[in-house]
């Protein structure tokens, strides 16, 4: 009979073979000049695999809880991985910040870059670019040929992407600053340049190419409409949070949300001037140079230092830090990527830390009022804890589970528990800061209303006084994130156009906080009167569906 750890273990080498660029990311060595096959053939070698691991963790015997929970992680990710693939959503993946458009090129930000041999496979991925692109253009036409193809909107975003890539101020041109840096560390590294330079020019004309595709075929073939309906949101919702939702009662529960935090806003609002209006007061806090941080390198100390003093107060008093992920860093994300900020855990041996990774787009300053509550989301005690946690767990958890499970709901509902943490601990010490907080919460309560609201189809509430009776369509959506959510035009059209490429996953995180803040009020119900023992229990059973994570750390 199999051992569970042996099955796990082993579907992580398989899975990171099949997956070069996932391995990449993972910081999985020895995959670094290989790319995903992600044409049909490629997603029915992929579907073998996962029908093979589903039907060898099935067969396994557990003998204690620690088993159990492998083999129950194991099944439900082959389950998963099934059926996505068996739904042919590969085949029309395009959207505006994590299909495989922007997975190809933004691999290159986490690739090593310390030696020859690093720089050699970097080159030799990117001499290649042209061949993991035809793959995915073949997954593509695949879908076009059975009447699938991504929505209008999201091709016009691929369309965008693909040329700021070929053009100049490319995230491929970065590489050119990283490798002269690196050659200042290893002399030996120059004798690449050339075939460098070469290498990026080739990568920049492969996503010229497959953008004039993308404009000449996808797009007029593509729909105009953006929802994809009930059924098909559900299921993918259930894929993010790992539990069933009623979209219609958590519809009206995001109102409820808004609304709330409406009202506590209006009344930070006042406390900086009574005078002015909330708008008025953003403004303000948007504008005033007193609150901001001023240059590039300004800000990412900013952001550093805040890591590095949160770490060190909590380690100890609220969390057990391992050793190992007690190093995190901050920097400036490759240009035409996501607008916001983003987290990539550290590698498996954790010879690459942690790193919160903070998009600039050309901008010298930076309003810290909602900045602060992004620090502790992205880096310490959010993301960074619990992704670096669950990598260091080590045999306590199966390979498998802590290397390739993470799942939104739990994920992104603990880094916005941890914005609420930290202000209940005292971490936004002004009133600036709290502020920041409340608009981090309501921007994620209208994610709800406007997730749901646009895939179902639904009406704005005839109570609202925002457009009451309205169905929800991209603009009400975009005019909704700005005067309610106090999102900019560009960054609220950008959340809008990812809702709709995404559906499912905006809702994970808002959702995802009220499960853990639900979960540790019954935990201290039945007698739990130490946080940081509740917090301990929560990471330690990794990233997991909701349901799952609710029976564990009830046991």
């Amino acid at each position: 009979m199999s051992n569970i750890f042996d099955v796990s273990s082993n579907a992580v080498d398989a899975f990171a073979a099949l997956d070069p660029v996932a391995a990449t990311s993972l910081g999985f060595a020895g995959f670094d000049a290989e790319w995903t096959d992600l044409s049909p053939a490629g997603f029915a070698a992929q579907r073998a695999f996962w029908a093979d691991t589903l039907a060898a963790a099935e067969a396994c015997e557990t003998a204690d809880r620690r088993a159990e929970v492998a083999k129950r992680v194991l099944i439900d990710e082959c389950t998963v991985y099934l059926s996505e693939i068996d739904s042919e959503n590969w085949s029309a993946d395009v959207n505006n910040i994590v299909s495989p458009w922007q997975g190809i090129r933004t691999v290159f930000a986490s690739a090593p870059m310390a030696t020859v041999d690093n720089w050699t496979d970097l080159i030799t991925r990117l001499e290649t670019t042209d061949q993991a692109l035809a793959t995915y253009r073949a997954g593509l036409e695949h879908g076009q040929a059975n009447g699938r193809v991504a929505a209008k909107r999201q091709i016009e975003s691929a369309i965008e992407q693909g040329r700021a890539a070929a053009g100049e101020g490319s995230s491929f041109d970065e590489l050119t600053k990283q490798f002269t840096d690196a050659v200042a560390d290893e002399p030996a590294l120059a004798d690449l340049g050339d075939r460098l330079d070469a290498a990026i020019a080739h990568a920049k004309a492969a996503y010229g190419e497959m953008t004039d595709w993308f404009e000449s075929t996808q797009l007029p073939a593509a729909p105009v409409e953006d929802g994809v309906g009930e059924e098909r949101y559900v299921a993918s919702a259930r894929r993010f949070l790992g539990t069933e939702i009623d979209p219609h009662a958590r519809y009206a529960w995001g109102w409820s949300e808004v609304n709330r935090l409406t009202d506590r806003l209006t009344e930070l609002c006042a406390q900086i001037d009574d005078t002015k209006s909330v708008d008025e007061v953003m403004q303000i806090l948007y504008t005033d140079p007193e609150r901001a941080a001023h240059g590039v390198d300004d800000f990412i100390a900013v952001m550093q230092a805040r890591q590095e003093q949160a770490l060190a107060d909590l380690d100890g008093s609220h969390f057990e830090v391992d050793e190992r992920i007690r190093a995190i860093e901050v920097m400036t994300a490759p240009a035409g990527g996501p607008t916001a900020a983003y987290y990539i855990g550290p590698s498996e041996d954790f010879s690459r830390p942690g790193r919160v990774w903070y998009p600039v787009d050309g901008r010298d300053t930076f309003p810290l009022f909602e900045e602060i509550t992004t620090a502790y989301h992205e880096g310490f005690p959010g993301h960074h804890l619990q992704v670096g946690w669950q990598t260091a767990m080590g045999d306590a958890l199966s390979r498998f589970h802590r290397s390739l499970v993470w799942y939104p709901g739990s994920g992104e509902g603990w880094a916005l528990y941890a914005e609420r943490l930290m202000g209940e601990l005292g971490y936004f010490e002004k009133v600036d800061y709290e502020i920041g907080l409340v608009v981090s919460q309501l921007f994620r309560s209208c994610r709800i209303v406007v997730d749901i609201g646009c895939h179902l189809g639904l009406d704005v509430p005839a109570d609202q006084t925002f457009h009451p009776g309205e169905v929800w369509n991209y603009d009400l959506a975009v005019e909704f994130m700005q005067s309610v959510g106090h999102q900019t035009q560009a960054i609220a059209e950008s959340e809008v156009t990812r809702y709709l490429g995404w559906p499912g996953q905006a809702i994970s995180y808002k959702i995802g906080e009220q499960a853990i803040i639900d979960l540790r009020d019954e935990w201290e119900a039945r007698g739990g009167d130490d946080l940081k023992a509740f917090h301990a229990e929560l990471l330690s059973i990794g990233s997991v569906g909701l349901d799952l994570m609710r029976e564990l750390v009830l046991a």
